[in-house]
């Protein structure tokens, strides 16, 4: 792992998982936020807005930094009636 680097696990939900992955393990800048790492993933979110970030079971907003050993998970937002 390079130096000043965290591994977090990323997990997508939804039509998140379309072309991209279920679960990965992802290596990042330490100090990357919950919104970095949604963009570099390449969500769009004019496309298909966030919904929910959570991180460890806990919800979090996008200016949250991940730390070494994260699970952060993305869902879409949902629509419905």
């Amino acid at each position: 792992m390079i130096n000043n680097s965290i591994k977090i696990t990323v997990k997508l939900f939804a039509q998140y998982r379309e072309g991209r992955f279920k679960v990965d393990t992802k290596i990042y800048p330490s100090n990357i936020t919950a919104g970095e790492v949604v963009k570099d993933i390449g969500i769009n979110e004019d496309e298909l807005p966030v919904g929910v970030l959570m991180v460890n079971g806990r919800h979090v907003g996008k200016e949250h930094i991940l730390k070494d050993g994260d699970i952060f998970s993305i869902f879409p937002k949902v629509g419905g009636g």
